[in-house]
């Protein structure tokens, strides 16, 4: 969506509020033993507490409130008393939202206990990749140099960008126009506007350059079981350095 007024922005900022509240909340709970059904009843809890409703439920029918992906599993994990969080684990909890007409998306991965240095390293990249790509989201530019600043800090640490997943539109819903790209898309003309809404979210792996889609039809897996890991925020384009809808309070 592009703004209209202020009463726009305002409605973002306070449904942007709640999924970073909600993903910040369940991060904090992020140890060894807990399952990631109990992470997703802690994000339910934020999200009703404040009137939210999950979007993934709301626009696709998704098996629980959030999207928790473990270890190379990236993105649309279905939440499961089965799955256990063990040390040494990557988890990615993606939390999106609607209230008010009003949507956002966000994620983040989270080290369980005590992870490699190559590991720690990936998600460290990872996190400045979005930063340099929030740099790059202003009004007048290409918004292929957001995929482009994502690939140069993946090849500078010697990771990968995932090719088939990246950001999108967000606002008023939670998946619209325009798409995101994390790499270098040269044919794309698409210039970035002030009042534009997006939600970027850099995915890099250790290895793969592609997700599959595994049997439950939701979750998105790399297919050699490399780990990999997102950082996302939704954002305002502006003229100068973003709104950010979803920093942590």
């Amino acid at each position: 969506m592009s703004i209209e007024g202020p009463e726009d922005i305002e409605a973002l900022k306070r449904i942007g509020a709640i999924v970073a509240e909600a993903r910040d909340t369940m991060g904090r709970q992020v140890r060894a033993g807990i399952t990631t059904a109990e992470l997703d009843d802690i994000g339910r809890e934020v999200l009703l507490k404040h009137g939210a409703r999950s979007a993934p439920q709301l626009a696709y029918g998704f098996p629980g409130w959030t999207c928790i992906s473990v270890n190379d599993a990236l993105a649309h994990g279905v939440p499961s008393k089965d799955i256990v969080l063990r040390d040494g684990d990557l988890v990615n909890i993606d939390v999106s939202a609607e209230l008010g007409g009003y949507w956002a998306d966000t994620g983040a991965t989270f080290a369980v206990g005590t992870v490699s240095a190559r590991t720690e390293a990936l998600l460290q990249a990872t996190r400045q990749a979005l930063q340099d790509a929030l740099e790059q989201a202003r009004a007048g530019r290409p918004l292929r140099e957001i995929g482009r600043v994502v690939e140069a800090r993946a090849k500078k640490h010697g990771f990968k960008v995932i090719e088939n997943i990246g950001g999108h539109g967000v606002g008023r819903s939670i998946h619209e126009e325009p798409s995101v790209s994390n790499t270098y898309e040269r044919t794309d003309k698409t210039i970035l506007r002030e009042g534009m809404v997006i939600a970027i979210e850099p995915f890099l792996t250790l290895k793969a350059r592609f997700v599959v889609e595994d049997a439950d039809g939701w979750t998105l897996r790399t297919p050699d079981k490399t780990l990999g890991a997102q950082f996302e925020h939704s954002i305002i384009v502006t003229r100068g350095d973003p709104i950010v809808l979803t920093a942590s309070a």
